[in-house]
């Protein structure tokens, strides 16, 4: 490979918000333990990224800056390349993060008595972002049918009906299952919605980490009608290990909702490195994305033939999108409280417990395989064997 996807990068004591957590939740946690749980990546930046930005700021004055042409053709140039979608410059709308976006839309969009629908077990900010605004979360639960997570739609298109349900969160691909939606799914979400009066935030933040086999169809994709009852929300963010220069692009085809997102703003431009790496990770690292991809899908097949021969009962479902992956544990037959603490104090594996995303995730543990291949294997066998010694 030309990338370097093996270096363990020990991030204790650099402000990473992933490994302060692990340390108060497991406060003796050895040498060589790495979290698996909040979605960053344990692997280094693009080279093309780093060195870009060293020349960046040798040769700029780091004043008020805003987003470029070069910025903006990168942005609209990968959205074509990559996802068919061919957003114009006047939608753009841009946040220092989806998750603010969608703290901030739930707000401009929605009146104090109405609801916001979801699909449910579903990414924990989601329901902050609607419950910090005084609005009620209304889920549509997920069903399991047998590996693969389906849509119930006739309970999805009954609570779309509720006249206080006026906003949808769509998660597309769906964060903690790892579903990648196919476009007949998205288009009868589009077409209830629409329907009801319930216009969509579709967060599309996994967009560009899809598995072998499966396709990313952006809501941006679909017809007139439907973009203008939708807003897009995407960032390099997950895709290039950016989060922390704050940038993401939000596209708002429909002018009323837009000019309802940057009314009252306090704050007119973003940080001046998101903007350039933005631009860089776009123009130049395409070869990078595509190792990493390839990388991501060996992890996920290592985590599979982990389980299948060590803790056969425990499921692991397919992961379709994201770098995220979804552990059945329910055949363990713990408490919520007896599995966390399995996980934190027996086998020291920081993951993310299911309970988080909802009812519905009670008894699962989402896994972060975005990470070197000798990382993931020890937090494995460290699963295994506690789960020996426990019994």
């Amino acid at each position: 490979m030309k990338y370097d996807f093996e270096t363990v990068v020990n991030r204790r004591g650099t402000g990473s918000d992933k490994w302060d957590s692990m340390y108060e939740r497991i406060p003796n946690a050895g040498d060589g333990i790495v979290p698996l749980s909040v979605a960053d990546m344990e692997f280094v930046n693009a080279p093309e990224i780093k060195e870009g930005l060293k020349e960046y700021i040798d040769n700029t004055v780091l004043g008020y800056t805003g987003p470029t042409e070069a910025y903006f053709e990168s942005v609209i140039s990968w959205m074509e390349r990559r996802h068919g979608f061919s957003p114009k410059k006047e939608w753009f709308v841009t946040t220092a993060g989806v998750v603010p976006a969608l703290k901030e839309m739930v707000m401009r969009f929605t009146e104090p008595s109405d609801s916001v629908l979801m699909l449910t077990p579903v990414y924990y900010p989601f329901y902050s972002s609607v419950e910090s605004n005084g609005r009620k979360v209304v889920g549509s639960e997920l069903i399991l049918d047998g590996t693969e997570y389906r849509i119930d739609f006739d309970d999805f298109a009954a609570k779309a009906a509720k006249p206080e349900v006026t906003l949808m969160i769509l998660c597309s691909p769906h964060n903690p299952i790892g579903r990648v939606w196919t476009r007949d799914e998205l288009l009868k979400i589009c077409e209830i919605c629409l329907e009801n009066h319930v216009f969509i935030i579709s967060d599309e933040i996994h967009f560009d980490l899809i598995m072998p086999g499966f396709e990313h169809v952006s809501l941006g994709t679909f017809e007139e009608k439907y973009l203008n009852n939708c807003a897009i929300c995407t960032a390099p963010s997950k895709t290039f290990n950016l989060a922390g220069l704050q940038t993401s692009n939000i596209f708002i085809p429909n002018e009323e909702y837009r000019e309802r997102m940057t009314a009252a703003r306090g704050y007119f431009s973003l940080n001046i490195f998101g903007y350039k790496a933005c631009e860089l990770a776009y123009s130049k690292c395409e070869e990078w994305l595509d190792e990493l991809l390839s990388v991501l899908d060996e992890n996920r097949k290592l985590v599979e033939d982990f389980f299948a021969e060590n803790l056969p009962e425990v499921r692991v479902h397919r992961l379709q999108g994201t770098y995220l992956m979804w552990l059945d544990f329910r055949a363990w037959g713990m408490s919520t409280e007896e599995q966390e603490k399995f996980m934190l104090e027996h086998a020291q594996a920081a993951l993310d417990e299911g309970y988080l995303f909802g009812e519905g995730g009670n008894g699962f543990e989402r896994i972060n395989i975005a990470c070197p291949k000798a990382t993931l294997e020890a937090a494995l066998l460290r699963i295994a064997r506690a789960r020996k010694d426990y019994i």
